[in-house]
């Protein structure tokens, strides 16, 4: 029978921590209590100690998290309708989508071409007077955050706001990303690397009125039962995901390391000068949520490589300024972000990934 490499198996990932798993939604189920209850403030306390950070805000998922910050920092009057919110141009769509939920704008900014994350160099001139918040995306589990971005969003007063769905337990200078900005929005959909069994996301911040207009507005904009100061909409952790994500956060960083594995074999062993792998220096800056590299030859690569028994993925085909949703955008050229999104390829990427599967992956490549 032919046997595929798969991209990633989240079904071997949960089978490892099965037994705890089970055991956490009986205890859920038992209990009778399945919203704002024991488990989810228990994993909202160990994740915030886990990031670094006073408040940790559980919600729906990571798009309600980024826009549920832009939409508190509006009703707390630091941004207005129309403000402009500079975000890289090679993002995944959600980035976008919460701005523009907003009614914001998003001013787009080129990638660093050897990085893929947002080149702080040109961040300046995006920078106008209606500019009121950068939102930095730690892109395929790989820190976006360094002291320049830091610098400007201070000397502009800018709300600097953190896209970690991608990064859990990524590093800056032994800061863990979620603590660097002003707020961060996270995903902990199935495939992230915490990764609930559905749908889940939070929001961490050091920010005591922030965390409690959030609160608010993802809870119908009630701050205490049937009394509702904003507008707001429901967006709630729920319990059996919380118990699930609390017992994950604890396999974290084994998970990371193990992914490290994985990739510090790609980057030693595939020698195929056909390949673009972006550099890395500081290798507790990314948490290789996905190893992505650049050929040119994308769709007739991929092939080869199912022809072979090696799943990939594209992260992602079509850049959002050139969504038929942003037609408005669609004049805008952004050749960087365009060339990787026209020649980007994710190699499978999982803390279950064998060493002889790594080897074959490894030798497949290197053979095209």
């Amino acid at each position: 029978m032919f046997s595929m490499i798969p991209f990633l198996s989240l079904k071997d990932i949960n089978q490892t921590r099965s037994a705890e798993l089970i055991q956490v939604i009986k205890e859920v189920v038992d209990s009778g209590w399945y919203l704002h209850g024991a488990y989810t403030k228990n994993f909202e306390n160990n994740f915030s100690n886990y990031i670094g950070v006073k408040h940790t805000i559980g919600v729906a998922n990571g798009l309600d998290a980024l826009r549920l910050i832009l939409r508190a920092y509006m009703e707390m009057g630091d941004i207005e309708e129309g403000d402009e919110v500079i975000v890289p141009a090679n993002t995944y769509i959600a980035s976008i989508l919460a701005i523009t939920e907003n009614k914001l704008k998003p001013v787009f900014v080129e990638p660093n071409p050897y990085t893929f994350q947002i080149d702080e160099s040109l961040l300046e001139v995006a920078i106008s007077n209606r500019t009121k918040a950068i939102m930095i995306v730690h892109l395929y589990g790989r820190c976006a955050y360094n002291d320049t971005i830091a610098h400007l969003a201070t000397k502009y007063n800018l709300k600097l706001i953190e896209d970690n769905a991608q990064a859990h337990g990524c590093k800056f200078n032994g800061r863990i990303t979620g603590s660097l900005g002003h707020a961060a929005g996270h995903s902990f959909y199935p495939g992230k690397n915490l990764g609930a069994l559905g749908d889940a996301g939070a929001i961490t911040t050091d920010d005591d009125k922030l965390a409690k207009v959030i609160r608010a507005i993802a809870n119908y904009g009630s701050t205490e039962k049937y009394v509702c100061d904003y507008k707001g909409l429901n967006s709630r952790l729920d319990e059996i995901q919380a118990a699930i994500l609390d017992v994950k956060l604890k396999y974290l960083d084994q998970e990371i390391a193990a992914r490290k594995t994985v990739a510090k074999r790609y980057m030693h062993e595939i020698k195929n000068d056909k390949l673009f792998i972006p550099e890395l220096s500081d290798w507790g800056a990314h948490v290789f949520h996905l190893f992505p590299i650049l050929i040119e030859q994308r769709n007739e690569f991929q092939k080869y490589l199912t022809e072979n028994g090696i799943q990939t993925l594209i992260h992602y085909p079509i850049p959002p300024h050139k969504q038929k949703c942003y037609s408005e955008y669609a004049h805008l050229n952004f050749p960087i972000t365009e060339r990787i999104h026209e020649t980007e390829l994710s190699l499978p990427m999982s803390p279950t990934l064998k060493d002889d599967e790594i080897t074959k992956i490894i030798e497949v490549i290197n053979r095209w």
